[in-house]
């Protein structure tokens, strides 16, 4: 009677030396497993497959690495370096937004001082007013001017009030950091001449809105005859007051009418610069405000590029992993299979 072998669940009769595989006779070897072998090559592709969707789901990175994907790796790396650099410049403009406003703050109550100045150089015009209590609210009123000038300073600049020997000269705020197409960078950068803003220069007056003296010729249509230059303020007199002191806008009990009006006509000279110097600034401010909208969106628009390119789409991939999950629980089943097949061979020496 021939020996049988078991395929499946039932008995067949033996092939001479093989084993009936699929209605054909296969040979059998209990050193070289092909079926197995075969389960644990699928099973290994599952696993690399499952590793690599279990990386994707913890990263959220679709493209974490240069081998993931050279070329978007290389960009994306590039674009998040180039971030960085936009983050870093969001912050500088936020530092030159606040030098910029502290010198316009300062400014503005400079321009309101000078007014104040003004209004009572009018009032002195009065008849019979006490012109030298007027003087002395005038020197409060220049105490109060050197003081705004003094304490426009932030992070050790003012752009107001110069004590140098050199003029403060033209102060940068760095606006953006740009690559061109060619890949080549840049840092642009917002520029300011300070010509336009410094009230008070100790070394050279003359830089300075307040101290310079300003000649009567170049400010009235018809300028009364040996009067002036006048100068706002002369610093060497902010603490010891002279009252004979010629050539400063003050006022005495013998001050003419022609003197006053051609100090009125200096100190509205003077707020006019100031103003001008002030809607300077106020434009500056502007632009930068404006540069930093823009530096906050661009930054945010390069995050998505980045995203588009590199990021895992989590609904694919938590998709994936459940599919993957399962055909490794049939690879490993299909392996036992596999390995115990060969242990039906030892019904072939059973009695």
């Amino acid at each position: 009677m021939k020996p049988s072998v078991v395929t499946g669940s039932r008995l067949t009769p033996a092939c001479p030396d093989k084993l009936l595989l699929q209605g054909k006779c296969q040979m059998t070897s209990i050193l070289t497993n092909s079926a197995a072998m075969a389960a644990l090559q699928t099973l290994r592709s599952i696993d690399n497959s499952l590793e690599t969707t279990q990386a994707r789901v913890s990263s959220g990175l679709r493209v974490e690495t240069a081998a993931d994907n050279a070329a978007y790796w290389s960009i994306a790396t590039t674009m998040r370096s180039d971030n960085r650099a936009i983050s870093t410049v969001a912050d500088a403009l936020g530092l030159g937004a606040a030098k910029v406003d502290t010198a316009y703050t300062s400014l503005e109550n400079v321009i309101e001082v000078m007014s104040e100045i003004k209004a009572k150089l009018v009032a002195a015009r009065e008849p019979g007013v006490d012109k030298n209590k007027i003087n002395d609210e005038i020197l409060e009123l220049k105490n109060q001017l050197v003081s705004a000038s003094q304490s426009a300073s932030f992070s050790g600049e003012n752009w107001l009030y110069n004590t140098g020997t050199d003029p403060l000269g033209v102060k940068s705020v760095v606006a953006s950091f740009v690559r061109s197409a060619g890949g080549n960078v840049k840092v642009a950068t917002l520029d300011f001449n300070t010509e336009n803003s410094v009230l008070i220069d100790i070394q050279d007056p003359d830089r300075g809105y307040l101290t310079k003296a300003i000649e009567i010729d170049d400010i009235m249509e018809n300028p009364p005859a040996g009067i002036g230059p006048y100068v706002m303020i002369d610093m060497d007199l902010i603490d010891n007051p002279d009252p004979d002191a010629t050539g400063v806008i003050q006022i005495k009990g013998d001050t003419t009418y022609e003197e006053l009006d051609a100090m009125i006509s200096v100190t509205d000279y003077i707020i006019k610069d100031l103003t001008n110097a002030a809607s300077t600034l106020g434009a500056i401010t502007k632009r930068i405000n404006m540069q930093e909208s823009f530096v906050a969106t661009l930054g945010d628009v390069i995050d998505k590029g980045i995203g588009r390119l590199v990021d895992a789409d989590m609904n694919e991939e938590s998709t994936r992993l459940k599919a993957l999950q399962t055909q490794q629980q049939l690879g490993i089943q299909s392996l036992s299979i596999a390995n115990s097949s060969a242990e039906n061979i030892l019904q072939l020496f059973r009695q």
